[in-house]
């Protein structure tokens, strides 16, 4: 069957094939979703407010891949995306395996890594418009700080399932 876009945007665009809708992110640009863990085995977790669901999210710090710079790679990205978002810069970056965010809905996939040897080199937060909060959350605690912020009314991610699995080990 044909694809039929729909409608194109910037950053998405949505198709149609046959009767099947879905999301596309533009161009051939990745993500990278970061298991950031300090040398206290705390985790770095990230809040931000996320407008298509209206309201603050706990997810692990993540960007695109190649946004900014076409020829970055995975590693590189990561490590920055992690500064920006949380003031932590690591010295290792381990590629874990890639992943669909919502493959019935979108073609959007990511790839999650491992940030290791982590030193604080700046504040984090990311851009103006993001407002990022950084939490350490040590790992065995993890289940329960997620229990508490979704009961404070935080959206939780996802991709907070992989650490959850990690947390209980």
């Amino acid at each position: 069957m044909m694809t039929e876009t729909m409608w194109e945007g910037r950053f998405l665009a949505v198709r149609k094939n046959g009767t099947w809708e879905y999301a596309e992110r533009q161009g051939q640009i990745g993500a990278a979703v970061i298991v950031a863990i300090d040398d206290a085995d705390r985790l770095v977790l990230v809040e931000q407010h996320r407008i298509p669901i209206g309201r603050r999210t706990l997810e692990l710090p993540a960007g695109l891949v190649g946004d900014e710079d076409a020829g970055e790679s995975l590693a590189d990205a990561a490590a920055r995306e992690l500064e920006e978002e949380t003031g932590y810069r690591p010295a290792n970056v381990e590629e874990l395996g890639l992943f669909y965010s919502s493959p019935g809905m979108t073609s959007e996939s990511f790839t999650i890594v491992r940030a290791t040897g982590l030193t604080k080199v700046g504040e984090g937060g990311g851009s103006a418009e993001e407002d990022i909060t950084v939490h350490l959350v040590p790992i065995a605690e993890v289940p329960a700080y997620v229990r508490r912020a979704r009961e404070t009314g935080l959206g939780i991610d996802a991709k907070m399932l992989l650490v959850l699995d990690y947390a209980t080990m």
